[in-house]
């Protein structure tokens, strides 16, 4: 009994933390605990639709599948790079961006970090929402009105902003006792699917240059473009990973929480579209599950929630990093409001693929270019060894100065050949170097690439010269 009361005072506690560096005492999280961070937010609707995407795109199941392992590979290890860097300092990856960027430099990822997280709270809000009202359809309740969409939206994203308010520890505790639960139910619909469905395993409908093309764009949207979308958020909370912890059991840890249910989930979807199911979420759950469907629908909305509140803590951290001197909370409930306002455009729109789109593509093309740099920086330049002290020191006496425009020529410059070499479904973000190569898109790729290498070359122009120090969170 005395053990249930403590751990649910360690879930329930406040966490009072802003930007600052966690204090060793303060970092009680466990790779365990990660895992079911990470694991939680992949356990999503969307990662089987974009499964099926392979499958739309005239890949077979196969092929499919071997563009989500190697892919995954690739991009998780990216990740678990990055949720080391997080270990290491104890500081948030906005704030760790001052080291590449500068100290006034940072606030430009940390802008596009914080519109980035907002516009995400309200997509996946509403998919939760449209898989609620397939459960309503499902219990008789057809034609639910615009006054119940509402009621539900908003009533979802208030529990959400309640978890995220509390913080970092609620948020641990939530995904320790939800995901398992989430997993057992991804067990059973995985087998039900997989009896109940004929899997149609070598057929392909692209060869050529069109099967180039699919492999390209399907490695954007959920091989190595998923895993670099996850970059940003990575050390916000593998900061409070106890220091006693290896790094490499940081990187396993988490980059497999990532690996593991977006390759499963992708290849379910696959496998469900080769049968001919290619529908929203809640009809593309209905069509293969059956009478199940509703504990499915049920269950797979605790994904969308469970990355929600990471989006809304990552985008208050996003936010303080521009220097604002508020306290967290209420940062946390200006976020949500403007997600809340986001939610109801999304009501309000006819084609949610469209609009999802538009995000997946905005995410991959700047966080491609974002991580070229602090790939190079904290590898070549500054060889793993930050000076966490500096990170915090006015923009006139940081070592780190207080633009780097290295790093923002390098970023700006990987965004554009990125955006160039990028194919959406939205007209805009169709680059004419992708139109000129059969729609092929290398978006992910050529953005970090470009930023990387004119980062090394701009630096010693350009940056203002440091000393490496060792990490240290005091």
């Amino acid at each position: 009994m005395d053990q249930q009361r403590t751990e649910l005072a360690d879930a329930v506690q406040l966490d009072d933390h802003g930007i600052e560096p966690i204090r060793p005492e303060d970092r009680t999280s466990t790779p365990a605990k990660q895992f079911w961070i990470w694991a939680g937010a992949n356990i999503a609707p969307i990662n089987w639709i974009l499964g099926a995407l392979g499958i739309i795109l005239g890949l077979s199941v196969v092929e499919t599948l071997l563009v989500l392992i190697i892919g995954n590979l690739i991009g998780c290890a990216f990740f678990g790079l990055f949720c080391v860097i997080g270990h290491r300092t104890g500081v948030n990856m906005m704030v760790l961006s001052r080291a590449a960027f500068g100290r006034r430099g940072a606030y430009f990822p940390a802008v596009a970090q914080l519109l980035m997280t907002m516009g995400w709270l309200g997509v996946n809000t509403w998919v939760v929402l449209d898989l609620v009202l397939g459960i309503f359809k499902h219990m008789g309740y057809d034609h639910p009105g615009m006054g119940t969409k509402y009621a539900v939206g908003i009533g979802i994203m208030a529990v959400q902003v309640v978890i995220a308010i509390v913080g970092f520890y609620l948020i641990q505790s939530f995904e320790k006792y939800t995901v398992p639960v989430a997993a057992v139910i991804v067990i059973i619909m995985s087998i039900l699917a997989w009896t109940k469905v004929n899997v149609v395993w070598s057929h392909s409908t692209a060869h050529g240059a069109d099967k180039l093309t699919a492999v390209t764009q399907l490695m954007t949207a959920i091989g190595v473009g998923w895993g670099i979308t996850w970059l940003t958020w990575s050390a916000d909370y593998t900061r409070f990973i106890k220091p006693s912890v290896s790094d490499k059991k940081v990187f396993w840890t988490t980059a497999s929480a990532i690996f593991i249910p977006t390759v499963w989930l992708g290849f379910l979807g696959a496998t469900i579209a080769s049968a001919g199911v290619t529908k929203d979420p809640a009809d593309f759950v209905t069509a293969a599950f059956g009478a199940f469907s509703i504990p499915v629908l049920f269950l797979v909305m605790h994904g969308p929630v469970a990355t929600n509140i990471l989006n809304l803590y990552s985008a208050t951290l996003a936010a303080l990093s521009l220097d604002l001197k508020i306290a967290r909370w209420k940062v946390s409930v200006a976020v949500s409001i403007v997600g809340t306002g986001v939610l109801i455009w999304f009501i309000q729109s006819a084609s949610w693929a469209t609009r999802f789109d538009q995000w997946l593509a905005s995410v991959v093309l700047w966080i491609s270019a974002w991580a070229g740099v602090m790939f190079i920086d904290y590898l070549v330049f500054r060889r793993g060894k930050i000076d966490v002290a500096a990170l915090y020191a006015p923009p006139s006496t940081s070592i780190y100065g207080d633009v780097n425009w290295a790093a923002v020529i390098a970023m700006l410059s990987g965004l554009i050949v990125g955006w160039a070499w990028g194919f959406g479904l939205v007209s805009a973000l169709q680059g004419p170097i992708a139109k000129a190569t059969h729609n092929v898109d290398l978006s992910w790729l050529v953005g970090f690439g470009v930023a990387a290498i004119l980062y090394y070359v701009l630096t010693p122009l350009l940056a203002k010269s440091t000393a490496a120090e060792p990490a240290r969170t005091v």
